[in-house]
């Protein structure tokens, strides 16, 4: 079960690297939330979501886990931990994540994902 939730954040990784905002949110439900990284703004939906990866995916993000933490409940998963991103531009940022994912018959969604910037 770990490898399959471990997998769940290439399938994430990889989409954000099509550039394409559509292909990213197809992964969360369409009742997800999302406190992201580079926004005051909690996204609620789709359409949310949405509007948010339009600007993050047009600095080119490739993400890579430092420290995954995974716990499954049921049809309920969470992996928790650090992240750092690298940007077209050559900047980085390292940044806490929490995705909770549902298994919902079409397969695991994400319904909650959490992604702040490290304090220091």
């Amino acid at each position: 079960m770990e490898n399959e939730i471990t997998a769940l954040f290439d399938d994430w990784n990889d989409a954000i690297q099509t550039g394409d905002p559509k292909r990213v949110v197809a992964l969360y439900e369409s009742n997800g939330i999302l406190l992201p990284t580079v926004s005051n703004e909690v996204r609620h939906n789709h359409e949310e979501i949405e509007d948010y990866f339009v600007d993050f995916l047009a600095k080119g993000p490739v993400g890579k886990i430092d420290e995954s933490n995974i716990r499954t409940f049921g049809q309920i998963a969470i992996n928790s931990g650090v992240y750092t991103f690298t940007f077209n531009d050559g900047a980085a940022v390292q940044a806490r994540f929490t995705f909770v994912y549902r298994q919902n018959g079409e397969g695991w969604k994400i319904i909650e994902h959490h992604s702040s910037i490290m304090p220091e």
